[in-house]
């Protein structure tokens, strides 16, 4: 009988960027950025930033810069303004998974997921969307008030 020795990472195999790490910190301490998209390097093994946007973009721009057939995580700082009228941000974490990517690519970033998610301390609110409805700004407006 063998026994494979496992590391913490064994599970995915992918690595979390730094530079993954300082691009959410900086939009959810710095708000230098309105939404950071991330991207599965499968020679690097790691989760790199994809595309960051500007804090003056909206959510249909953050939307449209999602690839429409393959994988993708993503973090969106949703400010909103409560009945009290009070000014509030949340952060959201999107596994977006469209139903016409790859096999390969779903399994992926599904294996990846948890890792690359406790890696990003301070998300609110986690969705999982396979088509463009299951995160519509409707979703997001109901889930953060």
């Amino acid at each position: 009988m063998s026994f494979r020795v496992r590391g913490p990472n064994a599970s995915s195999g992918m690595g979390v960027a730094d530079q993954s790490k300082n691009a959410f910190l900086e939009l959810q301490r710095k708000k230098v950025h309105r939404y950071v998209i991330f991207k599965v390097d499968e020679k690097k093994k790691e989760v790199v930033v994809e595309k960051t946007g500007d804090p003056a973009e909206s959510y249909d721009d953050f939307t449209a810069a999602l690839p429409e057939n393959d994988c993708r995580y993503a973090v969106y700082d949703f400010d909103f303004v409560t009945p009290e009228n009070c000014q509030k941000s949340k952060i959201f974490f999107i596994a977006w998974s469209p139903a016409v990517s790859r096999i390969r690519a779903k399994m992926l970033y599904a294996t990846s997921k948890d890792r690359f998610k406790r890696e990003l301390d301070g998300i609110h609110y986690e969705i999982q969307a396979t088509d463009p409805t299951e995160m519509d700004l409707e979703v997001i407006r109901d889930r953060a008030h």
